[in-house]
């Protein structure tokens, strides 16, 4: 039985997805704010986490920041499920690590298919990354080392890195970047992988991540 936490400062909403998730076999626990979430999850050990946006105490972002902080939850999958639909909200969202970032109101099944979808991509295992010269990803520690030095990235930007790097000089499609990175279910624009890119050469530095126009990325050994 997949274990699922819901953070969210309406109980109506609590309520309501609670029940159809307990109705479909998962074993569920509820938090009224991002403060009492963090509580739940250290000792219920959730496989998801399903974050509003909106809460007292602490947000939703500020939430999925500390989750993503703490080793036991850096492979958790954690949900966006806000009101809120701006871009910039989608990638303040996926820069504090959420795997998935969806719009209320949304129907139960759908909901449910977001969260499956969730599991198979959590079962995936992430390629290999031995390192390159003076950038190595250290998965273990989930940290990328630059010129000898530690560097925390926020999830989705450590994920886009460990995959560019995997392959030197392979060309990866944006097609190739939102399917292996966001996953088919998730619905994310251009601007996103863009804004990504953007944040990783300001680390790397712009000669590490080269653009082929009109196609995608490819990292420069």
């Amino acid at each position: 039985m997949h274990k699922i936490l819901i953070a969210d400062d309406e109980p109506d909403i609590l309520e309501f997805i609670s029940y159809n998730l307990r109705k479909d076999g998962y074993e569920v626990a509820c938090a009224g704010d991002g403060k009492e979430a963090l509580k739940i999850a250290n000792t219920f050990l959730p496989d998801i986490i399903i974050l509003d946006i909106m809460m007292p105490e602490m947000d939703g972002i500020e939430t999925c920041q500390n989750l993503r902080k703490d080793p036991k939850f850096r492979d958790t999958m954690i949900m966006i499920l806000t009101a809120r639909g701006e871009d910039y909200s989608q990638i303040a969202g996926f820069d504090a690590g959420a795997d998935d970032y969806v719009t209320k109101p949304i129907k139960p099944k759908v909901l449910i298919s977001r969260i499956q979808a969730l599991l198979r991509r959590s079962k995936n295992t992430a390629p290999e990354i031995l390192g390159e010269s003076d950038i190595i990803i250290d998965r273990d520690r989930y940290t990328v080392v630059i010129s000898g030095e530690d560097h925390q990235l926020p999830r989705k930007e450590f994920e886009l890195l460990a995959l560019l790097v995997s392959k030197p000089g392979r060309v990866f499609t944006r097609h190739d970047i939102l399917e292996m990175i966001w996953g088919n279910d998730v619905v994310v624009g251009d601007r996103t992988i863009d804004v990504h890119i953007r944040k990783l050469r300001e680390r790397i530095g712009d000669d590490k991540i080269r653009t082929v126009k009109g196609i995608g990325y490819t990292f420069n050994s």
